[in-house]
């Protein structure tokens, strides 16, 4: 039976599907590429990665509840502040280099003084949350793959860690959902994100714990437990990550935060996981194993 609609919503599939694929090649490709080849594009691409993923949130932002938001100024400063991490954690400049991020805050707190905003509350959070959630989150990551002098032994380059952190939230967010696919029964946070499933939890979180122990084969300077443990930690803080991201697009009312990735959505939606586990792996990798 000859059925026109049905051939065309297979087509439209399938197309999304080919052009999901590429596009996440082609993002995967230029993620480990940059980490790999050198702190300076690593730098380079993470720069631009916390520029992109501040103006999309802030543009976001902009529009709810009638937020009066200095974008520009705000994504340049997000974007110096991941600079300014990366010239300390490389020890090529001391504490100095941030005093042009403090001036940002102050003039972020004083420039309500003179907007006469009906709600400068608004203004002064909107404005502040994407710093923290965004360009704090991947500055950090300066010293992750660098290190404190003060911390290590040397600052030299160690694209490792970082790049650990991406295979464990991919290999998660693949686990999960082939085994929540086929598996999943039992909600795990439907108010949020009706899709996701405690099985497809528990498929990513042994599916990572598994990868950790391959992991730990090409790096064997950090014991298996240790890897056991970090991976452990990504899988728990980049679900967590993937929740909020949700929550806060259902605040604000959008499907996907951008179109900047063709099937993928925005930069946000492909970093959501990153941003929450990157901090928890820095905490943990700064207590228990550069020390």
């Amino acid at each position: 039976m000859y059925t026109p609609f049905g051939t065309s919503i297979n087509r439209i599939v399938l197309n999304n599907f080919i052009k999901r694929t590429l596009t996440g090649l082609i993002f995967v490709g230029i993620l480990v590429s940059a980490i790999l080849c050198g702190a300076y594009t690593f730098a380079i691409l993470f720069s631009l990665i916390t520029a992109l993923s501040l103006w999309e949130l802030y543009g976001l932002l902009k529009h709810y509840q009638d937020a009066t938001l200095t974008r520009i100024v705000s994504t340049v400063a997000g974007a110096y502040l991941f600079w300014a991490c990366f010239l300390d954690a490389s020890g090529l400049t001391g504490g100095t280099v941030f005093l042009p991020y403090i001036i940002f805050i102050m003039y972020t707190l004083i420039r309500e003084l003179y907007a006469k905003s009906p709600n400068p509350i608004h203004n002064w959070a909107f404005g502040f949350f994407p710093q923290i959630y965004c360009a704090g989150s991947f500055s950090l990551m300066n010293y992750l793959a660098l290190g404190r002098v003060d911390a290590m032994p040397s600052s030299e380059y160690a694209p490792w860690l970082v790049l650990a952190i991406f295979i464990f939230v991919w290999l998660n967010d693949t686990g999960a959902f082939l085994v929540g696919s086929l598996l999943g029964r039992h909600k795990l946070f439907e108010r949020i994100s009706p899709k996701k499933s405690w099985e497809g939890f528990w498929g990513g979180f042994v599916i990572v714990l598994l990868g950790s122990q391959a992991v730990a084969c090409f790096e064997p300077q950090v014991s298996r437990l240790h890897w056991l443990v970090l991976s452990a930690i990504i899988v728990l803080f980049a679900t967590w990550g993937d929740l909020t991201e949700s929550l806060l697009k259902r605040t604000l009312g959008v499907k996907d935060s951008g179109n900047i990735l063709p099937g993928h959505g925005g930069m946000l939606d492909r970093f959501d996981s990153v941003l929450m586990a990157s901090p928890a792996a820095y905490i943990y990798i700064e207590l228990f194993i550069r020390n």
